[in-house]
């Protein structure tokens, strides 16, 4: 074999077609492995960590199906002496590269070389590693092909009964190579194809038959993950919501994605980590699709299904009948109270919280707002009840001993509560801010601290219940927003709140046949009974820049003066207690 080492030597071709990974199919990952070209390469270098040079060797042979289409191989001068212990190993001298061209010449022709092909090594970080640090060094953009490393193939397709390790040589070894490796490049790449091609003889038995298969497969994925990773098959490449169930048919995990086919197979690679996942894994049977006609209809139907199902391995959404509402009582003398649900319509109520805690912190924000009672008596307009201490500080009117009428508490306490949740805050807000300064001033910042928490709780429900409002309060709604591929429109037919039709218009056709469709078919609601995730999922879709509204049955509109004139307070209260904001007094 001669080394051209005073040029770089011109790729030299089989006459063949070149099949590159991005002109043969949509989705590269899915390409056989008999019918992916694949540059196998090997460097041989001065040593040390990869900065651009050292490389004094560059060996890469192209292969598809078994056939060898091209070879490139050429010594390069690394600008750097050769160590002793290199020359010994490899048999490279300083004089044999001292004509040969630097690298900055050899990257043009390997760079083209490898164009549109799968680029093979063995430990191939070390080799891929070199090669990116001197595209790098000399202005070339790296064309971050996709990398198989036949160790890590090796290290999963053979066990420790077969050989010893992962070297080269062990390798070359056991599968009685016709060329064996000799710490030369053209030598050990054309070693590295024997290897390669006899592992990927090996892995039809666990069921890696694509390039997709086989990049994975070579990964740290568990054996519960390659031993299921047939559930991930056939299913389809739409929009929609994915089932795990279980042997009897169980929901264990549901899950959404702008593709089904796509996300599901994710769970039987290297990158799935989570343990929760692994064990969910290991005890579902089959993966069930729902299509549905966008992302929207997509999310909802997620939220649905986990609260109809409340699979053990979901943790969000599984319990919307868990959130809490702060109620403001029906009697003459009202007062606030945790429910569960909203039962009497003409009491007022603030919410709902994801928790008691976030309740319990708005409620102390709007005890310090407002002399609202804190007892749990029913008081009677009739009989006094003795007073509290709370009365004693001057921190509650003491409605119980009728030191103040029914008319005069309702307008000092109660009308300011009702307010905030229809209208205008201002009457909680503002107390709660001149406290926070009040306390600031006395250097009592903890207690200020406490005070802004409170605030930011009352203040987060006030403005979320306002937007939901906005919308539940709407009978009929329907928005359309341009699809992303086919050009038709995603359409949505919203009742109350609620998610009633979903359907996308066939493009270059007018979509009202589509929504006049969807409307005869879509389901009946009369009031706001859809969950507050469901109402903000689809707030969240309406208020996107590229949602077009098409009709409603009313108007659609927020309090002049209402919560979401304080968003920017919320945001720096909030940045405050997470410590984002350098301007919080410390």
């Amino acid at each position: 074999m001669s080394y051209l080492s005073s040029t770089v030597p011109r790729v030299t071709h089989v006459d063949y077609v070149q099949g590159t990974l991005d002109t043969l199919l949509d989705d590269p990952a899915a390409l056989s492995l008999r019918e992916t070209t694949f540059v196998v390469v090997d460097l041989e270098t001065t040593g040390g960590a990869p900065d651009g040079g050292g490389i004094t060797e560059i060996g890469a042979v192209k292969v598809r199906g078994g056939e060898e289409l091209g070879v490139l191989a050429t010594l390069v001068n690394p600008g750097v002496p050769i160590p002793p212990f290199i020359t010994v190993l490899t048999g490279i001298t300083q004089a044999m590269t001292y004509e040969a061209p630097p690298i900055e010449r050899v990257l043009p022709s390997f760079l083209e070389f490898i164009q549109g092909s799968v680029l093979v090594a063995h430990n191939a970080s070390y080799d891929v590693g070199f090669l990116k640090a001197a595209c790098a060094r000399h202005g070339y953009r790296w064309p971050h092909p996709k990398v198989l490393d036949t160790v890590a193939l090796a290290r999963r397709a053979m066990t420790r009964d077969e050989v010893p390790n992962h070297r080269l040589g062990t390798l070359a070894a056991h599968f009685g190579t016709a060329r064996q490796p000799t710490h030369r490049a053209l030598d050990d790449a054309h070693a590295t194809v024997e290897v390669l091609h006899a592992l990927i003889g090996r892995l039809g038995s666990f069921r890696v038959h694509t390039l997709g298969d086989a990049i994975e497969f070579a990964k740290a994925v568990t054996p519960t993950q390659r031993r299921k990773r047939h559930l991930a098959e056939g299913l389809p490449h739409v929009p929609g919501v994915y089932i795990f169930r279980a042997a009897d048919g169980r929901p264990l995990y549901v899950g959404t994605s702008g593709d089904i086919a796509t996300r599901v197979r994710s769970y039987f690679t290297a990158g799935e980590k989570r343990a929760r996942i692994s064990e969910m894994l290991a005890a579902a049977e089959t993966v069930e699709p729902v299509e549905c006609a966008h992302s929207l209809e997509a999310e909802v139907r997620e939220l649905r299904l986990i609260a109809a199902h409340a699979p053990p391995y979901n943790r969000r959404s599984k319990y919307p009948e868990r959130v809490v509402w702060l109620k403001l009582t029906a009697e003459a003398y009202p007062r606030l109270s945790l429910v569960r649900a909203v039962a009497e319509p003409e009491a007022a109520y603030l919410g709902p919280f994801s928790s008691r805690r976030s309740a319990e912190l708005a409620a102390a924000g709007v005890h310090d707002a407002v002399p609202l009672r804190q007892c749990t008596l029913r008081l009677s307009t009739r009989t006094t009840t003795p007073a509290c201490a709370l009365a004693e500080l001057g921190r509650c009117l003491a409605p119980c001993e009728h030191r103040i009428s029914a008319e005069e508490y309702t307008e000092r306490a109660a009308s300011p509560f009702r307010d905030a949740i229809t209208g205008d805050p201002a009457p909680l807000v503002d107390p709660l801010l001149a406290r926070i300064r009040k306390l600031s001033d006395a250097e009592r910042f903890e207690e200020a601290a406490v005070v802004r928490t409170r605030m930011a709780a009352l203040l987060r429900a006030a403005v979320r219940m306002q937007r939901l409002s906005g919308l539940t309060g709407i009978a009929e709604l329907v928005a359309a927003r341009r699809h992303r591929t086919t050009g038709g429109w995603e359409l949505a037919i919203v009742r109350h709140g609620r998610l009633a039709a979903a359907g996308v218009s066939p493009p270059r056709v007018h979509p009202r046949s589509t929504i006049d469709l969807l409307r005869i078919t879509a389901e009946t609601v009369l009031e706001p009974t859809a969950s507050t995730e469901e109402s903000e999922r689809i707030l969240a879709w309406l208020e996107r820049p590229d949602t077009r509204l098409v009709q409603m049955s009313a108007g659609w509109a927020s309090p002049v003066r209402g919560a979401a004139r304080f968003r920017d307070l919320l945001q720096h209260a909030e940045n405050a207690a997470s410590g984002k904001d350098s301007t919080e007094s410390s």
